[in-house]
């Protein structure tokens, strides 16, 4: 039986495009016609895209003027209503995730595309001060959606996800599981996604408005890249995509914090790096530091050929105040 037109299922493109600027992790965001919340880049697989990751640069173009250079595909994502309004017509949308990183955080196209840090959308993922306070208010949401549950089978077993998942009443926070995290904020109603695809249904929690929402499952999206990038630090180079030809390596420890979200033992991280033999001497000073000159080095491509994961196992800083848990960068 022929399928109707509003039966069809459309394969979608979506792009985390992610640059490192100073401090702060960005993410190119955009503001598709009708959507009442920024979206990522994307767009759908068409007859004329020779591959997917075609198709993707090509939409990438065309609505950020941003050219991508390191592209790997994330996931597919398909689950019912979590679509933008655009696609809701349709019966199923097919959504593949991109990871590109991106050296240099252009200035965003004239249709409105511009760069975010990615912390407005996930405010509790950055723990380089320490605990973040939205984690008081996220626990509290999370307490109260435990109490909801019908059984106490249920109720001890949502009250045990969440001390795991966000590192409550002394679990440890593990920095790669952002997808977990968001993904049990939305079960528990507690982010405004979670509200807009139940159709705002009685009975269901309110939401807690925890980060800056995004069109469709956008940000479930992010928080998979988030969580891919923060693993992969750790066993490929991939960090050196982000950086310029020729970088400090307190640059490179800044990137790395702002994209894990902790600080990170500068003694041990610069001995980590040379023993590691990851970067080179460029015989150039900078004088940017706002101090001392500072030697200028450079990714060492051969690491490549020499070791099979030449990645970074990183030193966390021991700084926290007193009484809280320090997050570990798991290896």
């Amino acid at each position: 039986m022929r399928a109707k037109p509003r039966d069809r299922a459309t394969v979608g493109l979506s792009a985390v495009v992610v640059a490192v600027s100073g401090d702060e992790p960005k993410v190119l965001a955009v503001r598709a016609a009708g959507e009442p919340a920024e979206a990522l880049p994307s767009g759908p697989l068409e007859p004329q895209h020779r591959t997917l990751e075609a198709g993707l640069r090509a939409w990438v173009e065309a609505q950020t003027h941003q050219g991508l250079g390191y592209v790997e595909q994330l996931y597919t994502f398909g689950d019912r209503g979590r679509q933008s309004a655009r696609e809701a017509p349709l019966s199923r949308v097919l959504s593949i995730g991109y990871l590109a990183l991106a050296r240099e955080a252009r200035p965003g196209a004239p249709s409105g595309a511009v760069w975010r840090d990615w912390y407005r959308y996930f405010p509790w993922e950055d723990w380089r001060c320490g605990r973040p306070p939205i984690l008081g208010r996220i626990a509290a949401g999370l307490r109260r959606w435990s109490a909801a549950a019908a059984t106490a089978a249920e109720r001890g077993a949502r009250a045990a996800r969440a001390r795991v998942t966000f590192g409550l009443a002394g679990s440890a926070w593990n920095e790669e599981h952002a997808l977990e995290r968001y993904e049990l904020l939305y079960e528990a109603g507690l982010v405004p996604e979670a509200q807009r695809d139940r159709g705002g249904a009685r009975g269901a929690p309110p939401a807690a408005g925890e980060g800056a929402p995004m069109t469709a499952d956008h940000r479930r999206i992010l928080a998979t890249a988030i969580a891919r990038l923060r693993g992969k630090i750790k066993y490929r180079p991939v960090v050196f995509e982000l950086m310029p030809p020729a970088f400090s390596l307190s640059q490179l420890q800044r990137t790395v914090e702002a994209l894990a979200g902790v600080r990170l033992h500068k003694p041990n991280f610069r001995r980590l790096i040379e023993r590691q033999g990851l970067v080179e001497e460029t015989g150039e000073l900078t004088t940017d530091t706002g101090g001392r000159p500072a030697r200028l080095v450079r990714f060492r491509r051969e690491v490549l050929r020499e070791r099979p994961a030449p990645g970074m196992r990183l030193p966390v800083a021991r700084s926290t105040p007193p009484g809280r848990r320090l997050p570990t960068m798991k290896s």
